[in-house]
């Protein structure tokens, strides 16, 4: 007979009042909260912190706090990856992030789903469902991802979004609902690499005037 936590990592029906789910929880909490209460100082012991909470890591996480979380052991994050203030990632099914990913302040993933049918759900059942982010991800302050979508990499999520569905890659999407409003093209390529000059031939002049 399968645990509700496996039945919960399955993606089906599960109790989430369950003694091993409340223990992994209990966890989370605690870990969150040291992390939550370091200092700017401590920038090490926030790696530390971070590594422990989550499955996976790569190099290069850093994450303003206060953060918030689930259970922290099912969320992986791939290198290069910075999330400002509040975020929160309810993690009771996978949450997947690629590389060089950045997140706004207050960002929500939220894995969970309840029934539709009130008896069912107010039995205490509940399911989760995947959240994928690919690489080269920008995603605007207080953007909510619901459960089951997949962003695209290369793809921006404008501020204050609602993503309830899919969004492919190398777009340019908001809204409530959220929807791709462009594309991202080779003249926003050419535009911000000569702004990228622009900046390095400023720089550049100002060493060489020292």
């Amino acid at each position: 007979m399968r645990t509700e936590k496996e039945k919960m990592l399955q993606e089906e029906l599960y109790v989430a009042n369950d003694l091993e789910l409340r223990e992994d929880a209990k966890r989370s909490r605690q870990l969150t909260r040291i992390f939550n209460q370091t200092t700017e100082e401590q920038a090490e012991y926030r790696q530390t912190l971070l590594k422990e909470l989550f499955k996976k890591t790569g190099k290069n996480i850093y994450m303003e706090p206060p953060f918030r979380c689930d259970y922290g052991s099912n969320i992986s994050i791939g290198n290069n990856f910075y999330a400002n203030f509040d975020c929160i990632f309810l993690d009771v099914a996978e949450i997947k992030i690629g590389e060089n990913v950045m997140f706004g302040p207050k960002v929500n993933l939220l894995t969970p789903g309840h029934p539709i049918d009130s008896v069912v759900r107010n039995a205490g059942l509940e399911f989760g469902k995947e959240i994928q982010i690919g690489d080269n991800v920008w995603i605007g302050g207080n953007v909510v991802v619901n459960p089951g979508v997949t962003i695209g990499s290369n793809t921006i999520i404008g501020s204050g979004s609602v993503v309830t569905k899919h969004i492919p890659e190398n777009v340019i999407a908001a809204g409530n609902p959220c929807r791709v409003i462009r594309p991202i093209t080779e003249e926003d390529t050419f535009y911000w690499e000569a702004k990228q000059k622009e900046y390095w031939k400023e720089v550049n002049n100002k060493e060489l005037k020292k």
